[in-house]
């Protein structure tokens, strides 16, 4: 079958704006296997002294993450901080009553900042605004980040923590506009909380950075008119609105599946603009950013275990496997988070491990990587500069929601040492596309890497016993002053075009 054709051009003067490198971040939650049995599982052999799981610690650390967001989430409007700190052997052992599971507090504040601190990541913090409130959460900043001298920063120096955690990014509770969240709110109430916590914290701590909850999916009736509800009322004390988006193919047919990505794009536009339009209304000069503090491609259902007689600690929820066609879903989702990197600044990867992971766990077993482990990874290793934009030239489809879908998408990213790296991804099913790349404004560049992630059948996973069936391929070639370079992008394919 001939293979298609199409063009990008990219103009080194068309910038987008410059890469957070917190977009690279991540998510744990105290839900399902993410920590007990996933990150922590002091019986394993490849357990640390902590109980921590070594392979698991190392796939994360090659992922580069900057900020971990923690400990949810669902998990963090019932979460009572106090549970958390000092002696696990002393720590209560209770009912999360969002997943419906028995917490035992063996891993809190203490022991996940060392994780994290090893996994080269600093940790995004919440604050439960569900069932607490405004003191609650000041307590927990001062019992975090206040150097000393006062009741809860002595308390946790008696705990063994002397220096102050100094957390900088704090989310104001979790999808309070949520029906399934416990004590959800109106807009006007969580905004009014939020900004009277956001205030209390400020001045507790005025060099905390403060995430307001968005709406947690365009799917809502509130949406959007609690985003600008909370901003009307929060603008002053906040710093980020966040934005949650799980792309999902039931009931969807692939080609259809393989587009919805654009809706997210226009889900984070739409977000950008209630932002612009209550900054309008203030007349303010601050600019919001958005926090995408959870995002992720998800193809199977939300599970909990409502028909477990008996909670558990870490019971297996939303699990399964990333095939191909996840993976490929999925970089168009990195593409667009790229494509809106100048007011998407933060950015999680819900989760990181077992709950729609990107690393798996057996118990007592071998971690594997999912599909989608191998983009996040080339983004991140390889996606942190100044966002170009890159103008597609492709054929275009029609699907079941969506209409002149281009099956090239695709974003570049300048690096400070002068390369450049494109990420492309070829929505068709079944032909290989000849795509022409024309670059302007740049240096004649010597050589050309290619990373390729593709795979025979759409529904190709990766498990415990074959964790290899689809990884990416690599080639290297030389470059003759070539500013127009053709590359071919194999059918359903993620790629990374790297220029030196």
């Amino acid at each position: 079958m001939q293979p298609l054709e199409g063009k990008i051009v990219i103009d080194s003067c068309n910038v987008i704006g410059r890469i957070d490198d917190r977009i690279y971040g991540g998510f744990v939650e105290h839900m399902g296997r993410c920590v007990y049995g996933g990150i922590y599982e002091p019986d394993h052999p490849l357990a640390n002294g902590s109980g921590f799981r070594v392979d698991v610690l190392s796939y994360v650390q090659q992922l580069q993450i900057p900020l971990i967001r923690y400990p949810g989430g669902n998990f963090v409007s019932g979460f009572r901080w106090e549970d958390s700190v000092g002696r696990p052997e002393d720590r209560p052992v209770r009912i999360d009553l969002a997943w419906k599971s028995i917490e035992p507090n063996r891993v809190g504040l203490h022991e996940f900042t060392q994780w994290a601190g090893e996994a080269g990541s600093r940790v995004m913090m919440a604050v439960n605004l569900g069932t607490r409130g405004a003191a609650e959460a000041a307590d927990l900043l001062e019992y975090c980040n206040v150097p000393g001298g006062t009741q809860l920063s002595e308390l946790r120096k008696s705990h063994g923590q002397h220096e102050p955690y100094h957390y900088k990014v704090w989310c104001l509770g979790n999808e309070m506009d949520g029906p399934w969240q416990i004590c959800n709110k109106t807009a006007a109430e969580y905004g009014l909380l939020a900004r009277e916590t956001g205030k209390a914290m400020k001045r507790l701590d005025p060099s905390i950075e403060l995430v307001a909850c968005g709406s947690s999916g365009s799917y809502l009736p509130t949406y959007p008119e609690w985003d600008a509800t909370v901003l009307d009322l929060a603008y002053a004390h906040t710093d980020y609105l966040s934005v949650h988006a799980y792309i999902n193919d039931k009931n969807s047919d692939l080609p259809n599946y393989l587009a919805q990505s654009l809706q997210f794009e226009a889900y984070i536009q739409s977000l950008v603009s209630v932002c612009d339009y209550i900054k309008a209304k203030h007349r303010s000069r601050k600019t919001m950013y958005l926090s995408v503090d959870e995002w992720n491609v998800e193809p199977f259902n939300w599970l909990n275990n409502d028909g477990v007689d008996q909670p558990v600690v870490g019971p297996a929820l939303c699990e399964g496997n990333f095939s191909l066609a996840d993976a490929v879903v999925f970089g168009t989702m990195i593409i667009a988070l790229l494509k809106k990197s100048d007011r998407v600044k933060i950015a999680c990867l819900a989760q990181l491990v077992n709950v729609f992971g990107p690393i798996m766990t057996e118990k007592r077993g071998i971690a594997w990587r999912q599909t989608t482990y191998y983009p996040f990874l080339h983004a991140s290793l390889y996606g942190r500069g100044t966002a170009v934009h890159v103008h597609v030239s492709s054929p275009k489809v029609d699907t079941t929601d969506f209409t002149d879908v281009p099956l090239v998408e695709s974003v570049a990213v300048a690096h400070d040492d002068g390369g450049l790296t494109v990420f492309a991804v070829n929505r068709s099913v079944d032909r290989a596309l000849e795509l022409e790349l024309d670059l302007r404004g740049y240096a004649p560049f010597t050589s050309l890497r290619r990373i390729e992630l593709t795979g025979q059948q759409p529904d190709t996973y990766n498990a415990a016993s074959s964790p290899d069936a689809v990884i990416p391929r690599e080639q290297t070639t030389g470059l003759q002053s070539d500013l127009s370079p053709t590359v071919r992008l194999a059918p359903l394919s993620w790629n990374v075009i790297r220029f030196t």
